[in-house]
């Protein structure tokens, strides 16, 4: 009976202990941006972990904002992958609103520019810019593409447009036309030798009617 009442003093011991701390630590809206040590430049996406309850994790935005709530005294971890971790306490505040810069320190170190030259010398490099074949201008390229080669070329593989079609067609039937009412029973009396024969004769009987 008596390790029983000594156990339950404990317990109301411990109970006040912890609901007194949990008093005295006061909530608050813990708000900030991430930014790179040195610059203005944001820091998206950073892990954002509460050491001090329950690890409780959270993430920036994609413009390093973030927002979440928290207690007076909590210790929290910032980490991102490039830049060093880091630890922030949210100090003691009459406001129940804490805001803070947060500037993390980037491990990744950008070298100046260095461009690479091929020569070992000014004078191999004159050698190879001497061979080098100058590109043709303007007037070389429209006379080359302009050539009659390259216009077979590409009458050979361009469709034809509907104007083209339409004249082709139009061409096609007036010569169809012409050759109907030039020839005869469907033929070409140039070529017929009966007409030459009866247009020699009718030349003759004329000759002979004027000697008359």
């Amino acid at each position: 009976m008596r390790c029983f009442k000594q156990f339950f003093l404990l317990s109301i011991a411990f109970l006040y202990a912890f609901t007194s701390s949990a008093q005295e630590r006061k909530v608050v809206q813990f708000s900030g941006i991430i930014q790179t040590l040195g610059t203005a430049e944001t820091v998206a996406y950073v892990n954002i972990r509460n050491g001090s309850f329950q690890n409780k994790m959270y993430v920036s935005n994609y413009q390093g904002y973030f927002s979440f709530v928290a207690h007076e005294g909590d210790s929290i971890f910032f980490s991102s992958v490039g830049f060093e971790k880091l630890t922030y306490v949210i100090p003691k505040t009459p406001s129940d609103q804490v805001s803070a810069m947060i500037k993390m320190n980037n491990l990744i170190h950008e070298l100046p520019m260095v461009t690479p030259f091929p020569w070992a010398s000014i004078e191999e490099f004159n050698i190879a810019f001497m061979e080098l074949g100058m590109k043709d201008d303007n007037i070389m390229r429209a006379e080359r593409n302009l050539s009659a080669e390259s216009l077979a070329a590409m009458a050979r593989v361009t469709p034809r447009s509907a104007d083209e079609i339409q004249n082709y067609n139009s061409h096609q039937q007036h010569i169809r036309m012409n050759n109907r009412y030039m020839n005869a029973n469907g033929t070409n009396q140039l070529f017929n030798p009966l007409a030459w024969g009866a247009l020699i004769q009718q030349i003759s009987k004329g000759n002979e009617s004027r000697k008359k």
